[in-house]
Parts: structure tokens; C-alpha cells; sequence
């Protein structure tokens, strides 16, 4: 098979293409999958600049996010069959296979099939971002109708599902872009608040937003003096969110602990670095029912930009400018 290997840490060149043996079935419970999409994501470019998890395995294949038909299935395997589309986020982290590649085997109990109605890009693409959304308002923040919420950066990969989420669960939602073209992108997702945070203080807009109470819950997907500023938006004893390691450097913590936060911190990753099972299920389970809203057209997945497998590179320096509108692929024919 062909697969975009990654040689060694780096600029975005040391992805290369290369031709491998075609990854094996191992365990009674396993499925191959001939890949026809790979999602894009932070992580991947995250990874490929400073290493993976695991730098004494190198070379490595990236990208967590996969899309494609089950070409075989092991003695055990129950749920697929042959011929069956699926998606799933397994691998891509420096031990087991990413799905850079045109095909990879993943344990059954990890896959979801494929919403009927989305292309294998557009399926691709869906996999960390929702459950790194759905993690984040449902079982973190437990996000009740009637809420208000601030999700930052809205017209991001994971923004633009959280806006979704959000609204599915009966909460207002207000959001930062950064220019008039995301502002209409997210309008036409729900939000009922647009903020431009490159000409308005967005903790003000926010307050006025709420009567001078503050958000419910906030949700960051920015990170950095962002995590910190967004405090003073949140009401008392209210949520705050982010996907990202708060820099202690950048702030501290007093304002909200005089406000009584429920703080948060999601990694989605978590489940598959340390090797839990039955929290990867429910990470499955999650793309279950996220395939069910996909299907009744209740939630929606914005792909803005394709590019083949061999243009790896091409993709990662895209995403690493950070202009992206909803998500990057790649297309493995």
C-alpha cells in the first residue's frame, strides 16, 4: 500500500509517500479497512513538528481520523462485514498505524458505520472533532437547554460542531470569528451572538450578551492568554471548557476560583494513549449517534478543502496558518 510516512520530526516535508506491506489482521476481533479519506487535525501537525508519543517507534503513519469500506474481518469480529463504510478516530499517535495510508486494521469495537449520507471526506472528517465537542458539552459540562454559551473560535473543525451540539441541546449560543466571511458560516449553523474578537473585547461582549452575568458555560478552543481572559465571562459557579493545557505563564486561576468555576479539561486522546477499552467504546458510540443526527440532516460537517494523500504536506501548511473554515482531508484514491 501507499502511505504518507512520516520520516522524521520536522517541517511539513518529512512526509513522504512510500509503498509498504499492507497492514496484517492480528486479533480475532480486528477489520480491515481500504481507506478512502483522512481527516486532517491539530494533533497530526502538533505531532509531526515535535514528535509523537512515541519517538523511539519512528518512521510513523499520522492522522487519527479515518473513513472507508472493511475489505476483511477476523474470526471474531461481529458488527461488519465485508463491503460495510465506516468511520472511526483509532491510531495516529506514533504506535498503531494512522490512516495516512490506503489501508489500516482497527479493533471492531472502535468503528462506527460510516452516515449514509456523507461522502468518505466529509466522513473523515467528523470523527475527533465530534467527539472531542460532544466530550466536552455533554459529559463534561453536562449542557442543559436553556443555557448560554460562549464557544470560541466557532468557525474552527471543532467549533463549528460544538455550535451544533450546543444548539441540538436547546442552549444560546455566542461565538469569536475573526472576519465577516466565518461570521456568515456560523450564522447559518445557529448562533445566535457573533463576536469579532479582532475589534471587541470579547469578555465585555459576552457580559453585555448576558445582562452583566456571564455565560453558563465557555468553551476554549484557543488556548493560552484566551483560557485565562474567558474567566471573567463566565458566571459564578459556571463552566468552563477548553481542549488545551492552560499555560500557568499566561495567568492564573484567582478570579476563578473567587467565581466558583467548574473547570474542565477534555482530551479525547486520552482513552487510546492509555489503552482504555470501554472508553473508546463510548467513543464509538458517540459517532453512532452522531451518524443517526448526520442522517436526520440535524448535524452538519464543513469540509473546506481536499487534497490528495501525496499532498500531505501541502494540507499540514495549510492548517498550521490557521485560516481553516471547518476541516481539512485528505482524499486517498
Amino acid at each position: 500500500m501507499k502511505a504518507a510516512l512520516m520520516t522524521a520530526a520536522g517541517v511539513p516535508e518529512v512526509l513522504q509517500i512510500q509503498e509498504l506491506p499492507d497492514p496484517k489482521i492480528e486479533k480475532d476481533t480486528e477489520i480491515l479497512v481500504r481507506l478512502y479519506a483522512a481527516g486532517v487535525n491539530p494533533i497530526d501537525t502538533k505531532l509531526r513538528k515535535r514528535g509523537t508519543f512515541y519517538p523511539d517507534q519512528m518512521p510513523a503513519i499520522l492522522g487519527c481520523d479515518g473513513a472507508g469500506v472493511v475489505e476483511a474481518v477476523g474470526s471474531g469480529v461481529q458488527k461488519f462485514r465485508v463491503g460495510d463504510e465506516v468511520y472511526f478516530c483509532c491510531g495516529g499517535l506514533g504506535t498503531r498505524q494512522g490512516n495516512y495510508a490506503e489501508k489500516v486494521v482497527v479493533d471492531e469495537k472502535f468503528v462506527a458505520y460510516k452516515p449514509k449520507n456523507l461522502s468518505f471526506a466529509e466522513a473523515a472528517a467528523a470523527p475527533l472533532v465530534i467527539i472531542t465537542a460532544w466530550e466536552s458539552l455533554y459529559d463534561r459540562a453536562h449542557l442543559e437547554a436553556g443555557r448560554k454559551v460562549l464557544i470560541h473560535a466557532g468557525a474552527g473543525g471543532v467549533g463549528h460542531v460544538a455550535i451544533q451540539l450546543a444548539k441540538l441541546q436547546g442552549a444560546e449560543v455566542c461565538t469569536t470569528v475573526s472576519n465577516q466571511e466565518k461570521a456568515d458560516f456560523v450564522r447559518q449553523l445557529g448562533v445566535d451572538e457573533i463576536i469579532f474578537y479582532k475589534q471587541t473585547d470579547f469578555v465585555q461582549a459576552a457580559l453585555d450578551w448576558t445582562d452583566g452575568e456571564g455565560v453558563d458555560l465557555a468553551f476554549d478552543t484557543v488556548g493560552g492568554e484566551t483560557f485565562f481572559k474567558t474567566v471573567s465571562a463566565v458566571k459564578v459557579y459556571g463552566d468552563l471548557v477548553s481542549i488545551l493545557e492552560p499555560d500557568v505563564t499566561q495567568g492564573n486561576l484567582k478570579t476563578a476560583r473567587l467565581r466558583n468555576l467548574r473547570i474542565s479539561l477534555e482530551l479525547m486522546l486520552t482513552p487510546m494513549l492509555q489503552g482504555l477499552v470501554e472508553d473508546q467504546r463510548h467513543q464509538a458510540k458517540i459517532l453512532t449517534e452522531s451518524a443517526r443526527l448526520i442522517e436526520q440532516r440535524q448535524l452538519k460537517i464543513h469540509v473546506s478543502q481536499t487534497f490528495p494523500l501525496a499532498e500531505a504536506a501541502a494540507a499540514h501548511r495549510l492548517l498550521e496558518s490557521g485560516s481553516v473554515t471547518g476541516k481539512l482531508v485528505l482524499s486517498i484514491d
